[in-house]
């Protein structure tokens, strides 16, 4: 059973960890991603299902040359077929996400990585990379499989999510959650968007969650703040150098961010005014109207006998000057409160 659409009905945050290339080419690294991203309380492993030649053809032109950024130089085939996750290993990945009891989740490239998803691995939910979210073709193909549709959508305009939702919708699968994105890597703070969040939420009328690729948890709690109700993060190991490894953070980084996103979640459930227990107990260190000298029955409250101080067994503040100017029927010590009866 695929857990994002329970956790989330119940109104909680469904982390999932993205493994991506920091395998580092090791299969035991991978399932110790697994093992330590379940410890850090995700609550799914994703990985990616590709070739190089589902992703481009081996060709060294201009067009296949990246330019600018993270992996400036490298051509494309060259790039997907050291980042790639081997399709032998995806079953031995999956069951040991059903040992530690997180879901597992993948990203095919192709209508055959769908298959080999759905078919033979026995996925029960599919992600779409942002840089597919226009292969309008894979992406209705692989919501006719009638599983759970998370759609990353950086680049998107708001035309293009449109379509990827439709195409979905056309197979009959109303199963979709959008992922806000920035496909850079990273992204400038200011080129996030994370605002976009809410308008995704009532604009598609779908669960929308957020896909970062920030440093830290400030992305992942903001988004959270913002509605966001899935938190996607890449993950590595201390040490394994990969494609990937310098946006993604470790795990003590990791855990950190859930415990963060966690804590923000709780932090907003509350949205009225009644006191806590704790609040109710510090009401006691409130101001309030408490004698400061003696005072005997017939003399007048004035600003030198009576003040507004802690704690706040007396009078409540808001009543001092209605007390000012009217006698005592009692003697009152130093130190005591002013009482309700005190004003008539």
């Amino acid at each position: 059973m695929f857990h994002l659409f329970e956790k989330t009905d119940r109104g909680e945050v469904y982390v999932i960890a993205e493994m991506s290339a920091n395998h580092g080419g090791s299969l035991e690294n991978a399932l110790q991603i697994v093992r330590e991203a379940a410890e850090a309380g995700a609550d799914c492993l994703k990985i990616q299902t590709y070739t190089a030649d589902s992703l481009t053809i081996d060709c060294d032109n201009e067009y296949f040359r990246i330019k600018g950024g993270l992996w400036d130089g490298r051509r494309l085939y060259e790039l997907y077929s050291e980042a790639g996750t081997p399709y032998e290993w995806h079953r031995a990945i999956k069951e040991e996400c059903d040992a530690c009891g997180i879901d597992f989740l993948s990203t095919p490239f192709d209508n055959a990585a769908v298959d080999f998803l759905v078919d033979e691995i026995g996925a029960e939910a599919i992600k779409i990379a942002s840089f597919e979210m226009v292969d309008v073709p894979l992406v209705e193909y692989a919501a006719s499989k009638q599983k759970p549709m998370i759609i990353s959508c950086g680049m998107g305009s708001p035309e293009e999510i449109r379509d990827a939702v439709d195409a979905c919708k056309r197979v009959g699968n109303e199963q979709i959650v959008l992922l806000k994105c920035c496909s850079e890597y990273p992204p400038k703070w200011e080129d996030m968007a994370i605002g976009n969040i809410p308008d995704m939420k009532e604009r598609f009328g779908v669960r929308v969650g957020l896909s970062d690729h920030s440093p830290g948890s400030v992305g992942a709690v903001t988004g959270v703040a913002l509605g966001a109700c899935v938190i996607e993060k890449h993950v590595m190991l201390e040490g394994v150098e990969s494609a990937d490894s310098k946006f993604s953070m470790n795990m003590e980084e990791f855990a950190q961010m859930v415990r963060d996103v966690r804590h923000a979640k709780l932090a907003m459930e509350r949205s009225n005014y009644e006191l806590t227990e704790g609040e109710r107990a510090s009401t006691v260190f409130r101001r309030s109207i408490f004698a400061v000298r003696e005072i005997r029955p017939g003399e007048t409250f004035t600003e030198e006998n009576v003040r507004i101080i802690r704690p706040g067994f007396g009078l409540a503040p808001k009543y001092y000057r209605d007390l000012l100017g009217k006698t005592s029927h009692r003697t009152i010590e130093r130190g005591e409160p002013i009482l309700v009866d005190d004003l008539s």
